[in-house]
Formats: C-alpha cells, sequence, structure tokens
C-alpha cells in the first residue's frame, strides 16, 4: 500500500468557524492521520496516510467547509510519509506572515437556538450562548489569531463542563472561543439612568415589560449599545426620535421571523433569503399597504443574538431597534459610555460585562436588479477580504470619503474594507474613524507605505492622510474611486465606459462633479460626458434647503422668466429670499456650479413635492425616489451637446415638460417616474455613444445608484448591447470609494514603477 504525506493551507476566512474541528472529523471517517493548527495566515493540515485516503481527504477539503467559512484558497504540497497514530488539533501558530482571519460576527445558529428555549437545558435563556457556528467574533477579538486569550473573554475562566466541550474535538464548541455559560460567563443587570441597579431575577423580562409600558431600553448588543421601544406605539417611537434627535429618518426594525416580517412588507424570495443569512442585515423592502408607517421602504430585521431573540420572545411583537446614539454621534459601546450620552434618551439600560473591542454597526442591504447590494457595510460582513487576482504592490491605506465613510487597507491579495464609520463631522466620529484604522493595522499586521485619498482638500479623511508620517501620498478622483470599486469587485482590468452619479464630488478642476461618464482604467481616466451644472446658492446650505437648487435650476431653464408664482414651492418663501438667492447667483457670490444628478433629484423632488428643506442627507431625493408610480413609463426631452470634450447632458427641456405637468395638475407620481425615465434614457444614449470607443463593460456607481428604480433601468437599457456591472460587495455610494482609492493607487504605483524601469533602461 502506497502511503504519503500532503501539506495543506487554507487561506480565508477559517478561524472561529469550527474549521479544524471539521477537518478532524473528516480526517477519522477517511483514516488520515496527522495534524491541523491555526496560523496567522490561515488553518494548515499535515496529512499522512494511503494514497487513495488522501486523495478522499483532499477531495472533501476541496469540496466543502463549515457554514460560516469562507474559504479563499487551497493549496496542496507532497511531504514525506511521517508515521502518526491519530489527527490531532493543535494550538495556533504566529508566523511572520499575517492575514486577517478572523471570521465577522455571527447569527444565533438553530443548534443554540433550540438550546435557548428548552427548560431541559443548562443554557436555557442564557444570553451569551454560542458554539463555533455562531455568536461574537470581530467585535470582541484583540489581536490575530483568533484565539480565546485574544478576545475580551479571555476574562472569563471556563467551568468544568464548558472546559470539557471546548476541548472535545467531538462538540461543536471545540475551540468555541466565546464559549460560556450561566455559571462562568458574563451576566447582565438592568439599570436605571440614576445608575441604580435594578433587582429582578429575569432582566430581559423586565426590559420587555418596560418596553411594553412606553420606555425606551438601551440594550448592549454584539458591536453597540441599540435603543430599543415598541414599534407599534406611534407615542414611544415619536419620543424616542424626539430624544435621539432624528425627527424624520427611518428606523429600522426587528421582527421575531420572517413571518412576523411579512406582516409588515412586501417580500420577494432574495428578500427572504436576506433576512434569514447569517449575516443578518438590515433589509430594505416595499411597506405594506396596510403596515403602520408611512415610507414606502421599510428596514427589517431579524434577532442576531440571544438576547435579541428572547427579547422579541417576551415582548411579543415587533421593535424599533435603532443605534444606540445621539444622531451623527458613533454608536456608544461601553456601559460607562451609554449611561452618560443617553442618559437623557433611554428609560432602562440592559447592560453586561462582555467588553466591545470594535464597534460594528448593523450592515443595511437592498435588493437591486435582483441581487444584494450592500448600502452599509459592517456587522456580518467585516472584516471579510475582497480578493484580488495579483498582489499590492505595497501595502495601503485609502481613507475613503467625508460622509458614509469606511476605509480600506490592501496587503498581498487581499483588500480588507473597514466598518461603516459614518460621516466625519464630529470629534467622536473622527477619534472612532482613527482607532478603527489603527485596530485593522494592527489585525493585519502591516503598516502602510503608501496612502490614498480624495482630493478635496477639507475632508478630514484627506487632512488625515496627508498628516501620517513616512508614507506616499496619492490623490484619487471622487468618481474615479466610484468606477475603480466596481472594477475591483469584478476584476475589471479596464479600460471601462464608468458612469458615477452622486450628489458632489471635487473635481481635477477643483470644481464640484457628479453626474460623470470616464473612459477608465485604474491608473487614469478620460472625462467623456457630465451633467450642465447648477448653482448651490449658499454651497453646502443649498443641499440642507433644495428650494435654491429648484430656483437656480428654474431660472438656468427659464432664462431668467420662472413660473415661480405658478409654483406652490414658492408661495410660503419669502420673496426678499427669492431675491437674495437670485442675486448671489447672478454675482457668483458664494453660489458654486455643481454638476452632481443628485442634485437634479434633490431640484425636481424640492419643486415638484414642495419641500423646502431637507431634514436629513438624502431626504428630498429618496422622497422623490419613492413617489414614482412605478407602471408610468413615459418620459421628457433632453438634450446632448457632443463634439467638445466633455459632452454635456442638458436636462433643461426636461425640467420645462416637468413645469408644465405640475402646472397642469398631473400628478407627482407621474412626473417623478418621467424624471426617473429620463436620466436613465440620457445615461443608455450616452454610454452607447461611449462604446463607439470600443466593446468594454459599462459599470455603474455612485449614491444615486442606490435608487433602484434607476439602476434596474439604466441596466435593462444597456443590457442589449453591453455587459453592465454595478457594486454589490460595497457600498455603491461613498461607503465604498476607499476600495476604489487602493486599487487606483496601487496602479499609480505600477506604472511609476514601469516609468523608471524605462528610464533605466533608456540610459
Amino acid at each position: 500500500m502506497t502511503r504519503g504525506g500532503l501539506h495543506i493551507e487554507i487561506r480565508g476566512t477559517v478561524q472561529g468557524v469550527g474549521y479544524r474541528p471539521w477537518v478532524w472529523q473528516l480526517a477519522e471517517r477517511t483514516g488520515i492521520a496527522g495534524t491541523v493548527r491555526n496560523e496567522t495566515g490561515g488553518v494548515v493540515i499535515d496529512a499522512f496516510g494511503p494514497a487513495a485516503a488522501l486523495d478522499r481527504f483532499i477531495t472533501n477539503i476541496r469540496g466543502g467547509a463549515p457554514p460560516a467559512a469562507r474559504v479563499r484558497s487551497v493549496t496542496c504540497t507532497p511531504i514525506p510519509y511521517a508515521e502518526a497514530q491519530a489527527f490531532t488539533i493543535s494550538d495556533s501558530a504566529l508566523s511572520a506572515e499575517r492575514r486577517v482571519s478572523i471570521p465577522a460576527d455571527l447569527a444565533t445558529c438553530p443548534d443554540c437556538l433550540r438550546e435557548l428555549f428548552d427548560p431541559r437545558d443548562r443554557r436555557h435563556r442564557y444570553p451569551f450562548i454560542n458554539c463555533t457556528n455562531c455568536g461574537p467574533r470581530y467585535s470582541i477579538v484583540t489581536d490575530a489569531p483568533y484565539d480565546r486569550s485574544q478576545t475580551s473573554m479571555s476574562t472569563f475562566i471556563m467551568c468544568d463542563a464548558c472546559r470539557d466541550e471546548y476541548d472535545s474535538p467531538r462538540d461543536r464548541r471545540f475551540h468555541a472561543q466565546p464559549n460560556a455559560c450561566p455559571d462562568c460567563g458574563p451576566r447582565l443587570i438592568a439599570m436605571t439612568p440614576q445608575r441604580a441597579e435594578v433587582a429582578t431575577d429575569n432582566v430581559i423580562g423586565f426590559a420587555a415589560r418596560s418596553i411594553r409600558a412606553g420606555f425606551t431600553v438601551a440594550i448592549k448588543g454584539l458591536g453597540g449599545f441599540h435603543l430599543a421601544c415598541d414599534a407599534r406605539s406611534s407615542t414611544a417611537v415619536k419620543r424616542l426620535r424626539d430624544r435621539k434627535h432624528r425627527e424624520a429618518k427611518p428606523l429600522a426594525i426587528m421582527v421575531r421571523d420572517v413571518a412576523e416580517a411579512e406582516t409588515l412588507a412586501d417580500l420577494n424570495d432574495e428578500e427572504r433569503a436576506l433576512l434569514m443569512s447569517i449575516e443578518r442585515p438590515i433589509v430594505l423592502a416595499k411597506r405594506r399597504d396596510d403596515a403602520p408607517g408611512d415610507v414606502p421602504l421599510i428596514g427589517l430585521f431579524l434577532p442576531y443574538t440571544p438576547l435579541h431573540h428572547l427579547l422579541l420572545h417576551d415582548f411579543g411583537g415587533p421593535l424599533v431597534m435603532t443605534s444606540g446614539n445621539i444622531s451623527e454621534e458613533p454608536m456608544v459601546t461601553t456601559n460607562a459610555g451609554a449611561m452618560d450620552e443617553l442618559r437623557d434618551v433611554a428609560d432602562v439600560f440592559v447592560m453586561h460585562d462582555r467588553d466591545i473591542v470594535t464597534r460594528v454597526d448593523d450592515s443595511v442591504v437592498r435588493i437591486i436588479a435582483d441581487a444584494p447590494v450592500l448600502l452599509r457595510r459592517a456587522r456580518g460582513y467585516v472584516p471579510h477580504s475582497i480578493d484580488t487576482p495579483g498582489a499590492f504592490a505595497k501595502p495601503i491605506l485609502a481613507c475613503g470619503a467625508h460622509l458614509k465613510n469606511t476605509f480600506c487597507i490592501a496587503n498581498g491579495s487581499s483588500a480588507f474594507v473597514g466598518p461603516h464609520i459614518g460621516d466625519l463631522e464630529s470629534f467622536e466620529t473622527l477619534r472612532s474613524y482613527e482607532a478603527a484604522i489603527e485596530r485593522m493595522e494592527a489585525f493585519i499586521g502591516v503598516r502602510p507605505e503608501v496612502v490614498a485619498h480624495d482630493l478635496h482638500p477639507d475632508y478630514f479623511s484627506t487632512r488625515y492622510a496627508l498628516g501620517r508620517d513616512d508614507v506616499q501620498t496619492i490623490g484619487v478622483q471622487h468618481h474615479h474611486a466610484h468606477v475603480a470599486s466596481v472594477m475591483a469587485e469584478h476584476r475589471l482590468d479596464g479600460p471601462v465606459i464608468g458612469i458615477a452619479y452622486d450628489g458632489t464630488g471635487y473635481g481635477t478642476d477643483g470644481t464640484a462633479w457628479g453626474g460623470e461618464i470616464l473612459i477608465a482604467t485604474y491608473a487614469e481616466f478620460d472625462r467623456f460626458a457630465t451633467f450642465r451644472p447648477i448653482a448651490l446658492a449658499g454651497g453646502d446650505q443649498a443641499i440642507r434647503e433644495p428650494w435654491r437648487v429648484a430656483l437656480a435650476l428654474l431660472d438656468d431653464t427659464f432664462d431668467g422668466e420662472a413660473p415661480t408664482g405658478d409654483i406652490p414651492l414658492f408661495r410660503d418663501i419669502a420673496p426678499n429670499a427669492i431675491a437674495t438667492i437670485r442675486r448671489a447667483i447672478a454675482w457668483q457670490l458664494n453660489a458654486p456650479l455643481a454638476r452632481g444628478v443628485g442634485r437634479y433629484f434633490d431640484a425636481l423632488g424640492s419643486l415638484i413635492l414642495g419641500i423646502p428643506n431637507s431634514r436629513y442627507e438624502g431626504d428630498v431625493a429618496f422622497q422623490w425616489n419613492m413617489a414614482a408610480d412605478p407602471n408610468e413609463r413615459g418620459r421628457y426631452p433632453f438634450v446632448i451637446h457632443s463634439g467638445v470634450a466633455p459632452w454635456e447632458i442638458d436636462p433643461r427641456p426636461m425640467v420645462r415638460a416637468a413645469v408644465d405637468d405640475l402646472i397642469a395638475w398631473k400628478s407627482p407620481a407621474t412626473i417623478s417616474a418621467r424624471f426617473h425615465n429620463t436620466i436613465a434614457a440620457a445615461t443608455v444614449e450616452i454610454a452607447r455613444a461611449a462604446l463607439a470607443y470600443g466593446d468594454v463593460p459599462v459599470v455603474l456607481s455612485g449614491g444615486c445608484f442606490q435608487n433602484a428604480r434607476l439602476a434596474e433601468s439604466v441596466i435593462d437599457g444597456l443590457r442589449p448591447f453591453a455587459r453592465v456591472f454595478m457594486n454589490r460587495e460595497v457600498p455603491p455610494g461613498d461607503g465604498g470609494i476607499a476600495l476604489g482609492q487602493a486599487f487606483v493607487a496601487n496602479a499609480r504605483i505600477g506604472r511609476n514603477v514601469a516609468k523608471k524601469q524605462e528610464l533605466i533602461a533608456c540610459v
């Protein structure tokens, strides 16, 4: 009988997900001896046995994995046969090369859920039940590799029963790092805002009764605190909004199961699958007509921790479950921070003694063009890497944008996009941003040599990049980064026709871009076309008061003779305010021109819906999108000015026709639908013109393509003529541009190296 050996290396997310016991059980079934161990690069196996058994063993490894594992590669190298009596699981080993193989936080698995509600089980109603298939991971780990000693569970000493489970390869809790039970693990307490502990043997039951009585409860979750109240009580929801200073922005709702979700939203198969996925994101779905609330889209998610399951079970209905913070501040993660910062928001605090090491918000996903699109990439998805066919030339930190910020660290053949940080507009958020970068650098074990940043000189992320010592800095144009992010996800080398639509991004000429059609590679781009600009009277103030943008667009369309008297929007705006804005535009006083498609959404939404002011970023554009009649197929005229680069899409004929419809009492639903159809038609026409330069892919990115109607219309219009791609793994909005920045910077490093080599060859 021929015997041999294999050295097997598995890369990917393979630690903390039960991979080693899965390999051990596989080895036992196939008669293989040897060892399996964690290393900072992944999992390593030395396997010995008969050649036929080794073949079966490696075939099974290549063909399967535990549910939460994400295998990136499996490599095998023959090694000499060595006599071994059994197959063993060794302790983790450190190596010179570090790669993040720490898994994302995992939703409670069915096995743990059965035990949670089984009165005979020793973990009955224990809110920290977990195993190798579920539980906290990224949010509690302090360093790689992922071992208990390097998590916030290190202070909890396992009892004998838990230790037996932890040490047994046959047990599903073998090396489950957060393993614990009521005798040895974390404990819940309930507190009042006055810092008095509530005397109760059933903290979760007390919390459920408090919510039923109309109170707001702050709950320490997996990656931070949540604020919970009764979603069916308009009084409780309004009180929470008032205290949190979140007047109108939609609030996520947690439901017990998919059946309860379907009482609130019309779900398709893809949305049901997302709700039940191990990532458990917030899923945006169409609200049912008979469901409470007035927003057409509703954000729903299912419980993903044992504590959530118990609370929803005891409460018996849907809960508002929103981030535990004051509006625009980071989510609170510490008990002391919650008592300080949320004391005027919450009536009851449910806390525990397991530290949250890394803040992780809930992820948000929407189905667009029949597939998921991440709108906020956080819990469940971070720190999964986005892998590349080739290696990055140097370790790169990409600092991202100003709004919806994320960062990216690229090293080796992997790009690690950090968790959602948010808008970099407060001290606490800036501190959170810097801390998150430091932690990810520590996990990966690299010091970036290149730092990529946006061109906008006043972004905090730009100033942060330029303030780093001993690095090469590379500025990347905002919309080029958007386009490159799609290329990176789909492994497109370029060139591509990149369509990047958003509100505002700093252009290479120092003006505000945002309706850009680029012919791009990673290293460079040509600006093929753009949208006609609109004056923003008052700069950023115009974004908060979109009636100013509407007025500027009307005056541009009607040559200063807009029929404002026939438009309801302007009846409640003081004549002197209108005159002031017109003077600012005419004299070009703090009235920069902006080419963002998002500004057209703001202007038309304000104009037709009669909304003078935006309550939050994207508010008016969202309402304008939601107003559209799904069955309307008509569109308005537009003009494309060609011949001089860049070409210009001129929507003024559309604006004139939309105003005529408004004055003729056409419904906002009809006008909105025709507006969307027109923007999509103009995009398809300009992309087809660009395709004359070559049969290349078309990619869509930018915040406007979070609008499902626009994205799907453009994709459907272009599908007969081109391959069309959009962001899926990172957000189309500014939360995705860090990935693009990293790839652009890498291409420019390579280009500079090539030029240097050419010069040397010439000499």
